[in-house]
């Protein structure tokens, strides 16, 4: 292994030449304390930047054990740092100058959620941050000098403000690891105190804006306190006794006026299967780690679903129960989301009026009365809502706004009224039983049959590329030469995450035999991960864009190919 001199050496000497010259950097360098190990070298100043990584002994960066020594604790220091390893670049990177990309660092920047991510990890016990570096350019030859500056000064100055004990705000990092281990506690006990979110007294759940996760301060957002009844508490093995409000299995109701915070509340719901940073507002707004999100979905593609238990007596004897579309309607896209996510295991929907499709969740006396039951297919999912929970411990959430039909059905009917959360179940079952709906049969709950993807169909080569697999923000993935639609996939938080499916999705075909289901794949992938970590998804050199997802979020995309297909197992 060289230097630290040696390759600030060659880089100097390199002044002028030809940029493919910088191929022979390619290696690990001494330096002190650290290594530095540059593990793919960029064609162009304009291809993706170089990839490097910094790799430091734990000992010698100094960390205590207890910030590390259980997996909560691991992942969430290595969070930490991957946060002080971005602000580093941006205090200390100002070498912007060249052709291309010349002279950029950048790690995978980390958002409100804190995501078990291979930007930082520790592995063996060293600590390694994996970055990408621009070598600088002008035209197409090298600029020697200035990427000898990167690697003597600059590189090395992000790395010691960044990843050594001594030099971090302790008490920072461990307000850091200790909130998330605590949110961690949170979620382990929600099962045992027959709950399926808990939303901490003093949270700000209002976001910046729809498209900024920062929580909202300008306007003074009102904290959020539970009503008395909804009340629970628990003592937190690092913040010591909370109280917040509990939402119990069953199913719930979110009701109240437009602009009062149902759908905040909700939002808030959604993302509580991560956990937060501290500050984030939503620290200790916790849900069940099954919850998914459901909303209608026009133009989707379904394949081979089962969607009889929703929609049947099709016009033409269309065939429900091995059903395919390339362009599903909101009711049914909603209907195929619904049966997906339980094929996968789903314990908990997450529904929202303004993202459903009317016709799907009610169908009102009036309505009932002027088209026979005979002559509709769509079994309301109002009809559901009890038999999920009742035969098959589904529990549901719905924001509810304008229609009555569900208090009767409902166990739990939160007000929201100017942000803050009132009981109003009681008055809720009074007002149905005095005003009573429409009476709605409890239908039978839906089946999971599973649904076995069929090998070789889904390719990710392109051209002489025997792996192409790009994303567009959190609305594409382009995977060979398949383009895949997800914005509709709501509680992808991080484009890393979307990358990190599509290799999930090539590293799936080795399980996909023609004999094991979609939800059994997604179960040996999650595992291969959870043992291996997510480099096991990368064929060639470790990378550092990796983030970690949910069996629900994979098979959603997989199901969203239009060139999937699969067959029901009898």
């Amino acid at each position: 292994m060289q230097s630290q001199n040696e390759l600030v050496q060659t880089l100097t000497e390199m002044e002028g030449k030809p940029y493919p010259a910088y191929k022979s950097i390619k290696g690990g360098y001494r330096y002190k304390g650290y290594e530095i190990w540059i593990d793919h070298v960029q064609g162009d100043p304009f291809a993706i930047p170089t990839k490097a990584r910094a790799k430091i002994p734990i000992s010698t960066a100094g960390f205590p054990v207890d910030t590390f020594h259980n997996e909560c604790r691991s992942g969430s220091l290595c969070d930490f740092l991957a946060r002080q390893f971005y602000h580093s670049i941006k205090k200390y990177n100002t070498l912007l100058q060249g052709s291309g990309k010349s002279g950029t660092i950048q790690i995978d920047r980390p958002g409100q959620e804190v995501l078990k991510t291979s930007s930082m990890v520790i592995i063996d016990g060293f600590i390694e941050a994996r970055f990408l570096v621009g070598l600088p350019a002008f035209g197409r030859r090298i600029a020697g000098k200035i990427a000898a500056h990167m690697f003597l000064e600059v590189i090395p100055r992000i790395v010691n403000d960044s990843l050594y004990f001594q030099r971090l705000p302790a008490d920072k990092l461990y307000r850091h690891v200790e909130t998330i281990e605590d949110a961690e506690f949170i979620r382990e006990r929600l099962s045992k105190m027959d709950l399926i979110a808990f939303i901490a007294d003093n949270a700000v759940l209002p976001r910046a804006s729809g498209v900024d996760p920062h929580p909202l301060r300008s306007e003074g957002p009102v904290p959020f306190q539970s009503c008395q009844s909804m009340r629970v508490s628990m003592t937190l093995p690092n913040h010591g006794k909370i109280t917040g409000m509990g939402i119990r299995k069953g199913v719930t109701l979110i009701v109240g006026g437009g602009y009062h915070g149902k759908s905040t509340l909700l939002n808030a719901l959604e993302y509580g299967i991560y956990n937060h940073i501290p500050d984030d507002g939503r620290e200790f707004v916790v849900t069940n780690p099954d919850a998914v999100k459901i909303r209608a979905e026009d133009g989707r593609s379904i394949q081979n679903l089962n969607i009889d238990p929703f929609i049947s007596n099709l016009p033409f004897d269309q065939d429900t129960t091995e059903f395919s579309t390339a362009n599903a309607s909101g009711s049914t896209s909603q209907a195929a989301n619904i049966l997906e996510a339980l094929e996968v295991g789903a314990l908990t929907l997450l529904l929202d009026e303004d993202t459903l499709a009317t016709n799907f969740m009610i169908r009102d006396i009036r309505m009932k009365a002027l088209i026979a039951k005979e002559r509709e297919p769509i079994t309301p999912f109002v009809e559901h809502v009890r038999s999920l929970y009742e035969k098959k411990e589904v529990s549901t959430v719905i924001v509810m706004g304008g229609s009555g039909d569900y208090f009767s059905l409902a166990d739990t009917v939160i007000g929201m009224i100017e942000y803050k959360p009132h009981d109003l179940t009681s008055q809720a079952h009074q007002i149905a039983r005095e005003n009573p709906s429409p009476e709605y049969l409890d239908a039978v709950p839906p089946s999971e049959i599973p649904r076995i993807p069929i090998p070789d169909v889904l390719n990710p080569s392109k051209g002489k590329r025997p792996v192409d697999i790009k994303i567009e923000d959190l609305l594409y993935m382009r995977f060979g030469t398949h383009k895949v639609q997800v914005g509709a996939i709501e509680q992808l938080v991080h484009p890393s995450q979307l990358r990190t499916i599509g290799y999930a999705i090539h590293y799936a075909r080795r399980y996909t035999d023609g004999q094991r289901s979609i939800k059994e794949i997604c179960r040996l992938v999650l595992a291969d991960i959870q043992e291996k970590g997510l480099d096991c998804l990368s064929d060639r050199e470790a990378r550092g864009d990796f983030a970690e997802f949910r069996s629900y979020e994979l098979a959603a995309t997989l199901n969203r190919f239009r060139a999937l297909r699969v067959k029901q197992r009898c």
